[in-house]
């Protein structure tokens, strides 16, 4: 999500054992999984205090380098090192790292700096509901009566967020419900449906934690680029302790941390019910923005979160 989905580096997973779909999911997995979707919850959060304090390149480039140096740290770990690239893989890994960390960031910490950070979780719940929308136009795959009305109740609901209830105020002035903000998240959520799509071949040949560090390697080289200019100019000394706190937070757990529990339920009980928990993700981020920033819940996401999250289910239901 997550990252989460969201904002962590999360790629689309390998096929598990069939017996994996059935093994009972573990309160202490269970947990993780929750915990998870927390985890990417809070990334906005820490995406709007680190939007507000620095430029948008530069955000991006902190949160990617220190996830890049703890995903190497992890591929040896766990896989002994990253492999040797051919040039398809390169072409596919520089894709997802253009799509899913450079192009996605962007986005989000756009999008962060404009609008409150709960409204901004709420459009990760259309992350899904494109990806599918994308597959079925590129792979073309049949999506059924069922999917496509999760889809239609899913975009009802973003409609709810997005106009904040008001669908005849939003006719009569489009642009007062949406923004730069809006219009940078939708960009977000469309970017990260084609890096869902990339990583299908991706994972032909790579390891999701290959995979996964070279898409970061890739899109920290991009926004190296772009940082190169602004990271001279930012006030690093004058920071304080939750500017910090926000980058390694960022990098660590909601990149990094995110990743691996998410893949250990993958591992134990398959992707689709692994992925049922990402449904969390705007919910924490709708409460976390309250508690922690002050910001306000409207009846409105409420009820466009609930349409999404139905819409959502109906969409992932085998």
């Amino acid at each position: 999500m997550t990252q989460s989905s969201t904002a962590a580096a999360v790629i689309a997973p390998p096929s598990p054992p069939p017996a994996s779909e059935q093994a009972a999911l573990r309160p202490t997995l269970a947990g993780k999984l929750v915990l998870t979707a927390m985890f990417w919850g809070g990334t906005f959060i820490a995406g709007r205090v680190l939007a507000q304090a620095m430029p948008l390149m530069s955000a991006a480039f902190c949160r990617f380098l220190v996830a890049a140096v703890l995903l190497v740290l992890v591929a040896k770990k766990f896989e002994g090192g990253l492999p040797r690239l051919n040039r398809s893989q390169l072409a596919t890994t520089a894709f997802l790292g253009f799509t899913g960390i450079f192009l996605y960031n962007l986005c989000f910490f756009g999008a962060l700096a404009r609008i409150p950070a709960g409204r901004t979780a709420l459009f990760v719940s259309l992350n899904p509901i494109m990806t599918a929308l994308a597959a079925s136009l590129v792979f073309h795959e049949r999506l059924g009566l069922r999917r496509w009305a999760g889809i239609a109740v899913a975009m009802l609901g973003a409609m709810v967020v997005i106009t904040r209830g008001d669908f005849a105020g939003t006719l009569h002035d489009f642009h007062q419900s949406f923004g730069a903000g809006e219009m940078l998240m939708s960009l977000a959520v469309l970017s990260w449906a084609a890096y869902t799509l990339g990583s299908r071949k991706a994972m032909e040949t790579l390891s999701p934690i290959a995979a996964t560090t070279y898409a970061t390697l890739w899109g920290l080289a991009f926004l190296s680029l772009g940082a190169a200019g602004e990271i001279v100019s930012v006030p690093w000394a004058s920071f304080g302790w939750k500017i910090w706190l926000s980058i390694l937070y960022l990098g660590a757990i909601g990149t990094v941390v995110g990743f691996i529990w998410y893949y250990q339920g993958i591992r134990a009980v398959g992707p689709s019910r692994t992925a049922i928990f990402t449904n969390l993700v705007p919910a924490f981020g709708v409460l976390l923005g309250a508690l922690l920033l002050g910001e306000s819940i409207l009846a409105s996401m409420l009820i466009g979160g609930a349409l999404s999250a139905i819409g959502v289910s109906l969409t992932n239901r085998k």
